[in-house]
């Protein structure tokens, strides 16, 4: 077992005590609805497929599930491409239809995309926007959700993709309000997730909207899954978001990272940067995505963690080596950015605990 998991991997955290799935943000209640049946799924394929996060809409909704009854989901793949496609690792992949099926499915998953620098061909875009105008709903697992931005389906809304990837879909497409550090965002027909596993999480989370939270527990007790974890759970990552650090900045961020027990107010990181104060601010958000302070209570945050996995300190102790000042302190913190508290994290994630 490793100490530190990554955003979505659930099988680690199938142990985790009920209480602390709970949504630290946004998972819009008001759009959940009633459906008489779950439709056809159509899984977008492209070559290049992301054969994981194509695998977890595979697992949820295409396997067959007699228990569920007539009303299950229908599942049905269609290419983005012509000729022949090849997933992740050299496999061959054939795709059931074009991407006409779009136009009768009533759930669209884009598993992941080729590369977030890789081109979106306009067909695809396009018939994004038809099936969503018609009532489609319309899923990205992981980078799919730079297919559904490039498409124009997340303008002026909440989304999220895998962590390492949230600032450059951020950067690249401002409409977006990029949720760096949560698992998935419900925003009503449009629907993203974080990176790998968090699909699956979505996943059941769409079958506890269609069919209710006794169909999504069964489907996850097959998954050895934990049975519901919200939305605003945050990730588990290693490293915060937005390390992409120009050479300017980059000394500045490590003499922080050195001294996180230390003030670093505005002024005093802009003084290192040998910037004003208000360059600095615009400087940094350009290069980060994020505010100073923002960046700081993630550092902080994350050398907790660490240390919280790797030592035995009281949480006073790691309080005041982070920065934080106070057990308190780290406690609110550690719950708002983490969703859960020290103590509980220590105990799962502790190296002790570890066999």
């Amino acid at each position: 077992m490793v100490s530190r998991v990554k955003d979505g991997a659930s099988s680690l955290l199938a142990g985790w005590p009920q209480q602390l799935f709970q949504s630290i943000s946004f998972v819009p209640k008001n759009k959940a609805q009633s459906n008489a049946n779950g439709g056809l799924v159509a899984v977008v394929v492209y070559d290049g497929l992301s054969l994981f996060e194509y695998g977890c809409a595979v697992e949820v909704f295409g396997l067959p599930r007699p228990e569920m009854g007539d009303e299950w989901y229908r599942f049905a793949t269609c290419s983005a491409d012509s000729g022949t496609l090849r997933g992740a690792g050299g496999i061959q992949v054939q795709a059931d239809s074009g991407l006409e099926l779009l136009s009768k499915a009533k759930t669209i998953i884009i598993p992941g995309w080729r590369g977030i620098e890789a081109d979106v061909p306009d067909a695809l875009c396009r018939a994004l926007r038809k099936a969503n105008r018609r009532g489609a709903r319309v899923m990205s697992i992981c980078t799919g959700a730079f297919v559904l931005a490039a498409a124009g389906l997340l303008d002026g809304k909440r989304a999220t993709t895998h962590w390492r990837h949230a600032a450059a879909l951020a950067q690249r497409y401002p409409e977006v309000r990029v949720e760096a550090d949560v698992l998935y965002v419900d925003a009503g027909d449009v629907l993203t997730s974080a990176g790998s596993a968090a699909g699956i999480d979505l996943c059941l989370h769409l079958i506890r909207r269609d069919f209710g939270p006794r169909a999504a527990n069964q489907v996850a007790r097959r998954l050895v899954m934990p049975p519901h974890r919200e939305g605003g759970q945050a990730q588990y990552i290693a490293e915060p978001v937005s390390r992409r650090s120009s050479a300017s900045l980059a000394p500045l961020l490590d003499a922080v990272r050195a001294t996180l027990g230390e003030d670093w107010p505005i002024v005093r990181m802009a003084e290192q940067a040998a910037m004003s104060a208000r360059t600095f601010q615009r400087h940094f958000v350009n290069m980060m995505a994020m505010p100073p302070g923002e960046w700081l209570l993630i550092e902080r945050v994350g050398r907790a963690r660490v240390l919280l996995e790797e030592t035995g300190l009281s949480l006073d102790d790691i309080a005041v080596q982070v920065g934080f000042g106070a057990a308190a302190t780290l406690r609110n913190h550690f719950r708002t950015r983490l969703g859960t508290s020290p103590g509980d994290y220590r105990r799962r994630f502790s190296a002790s605990e570890e066999h």
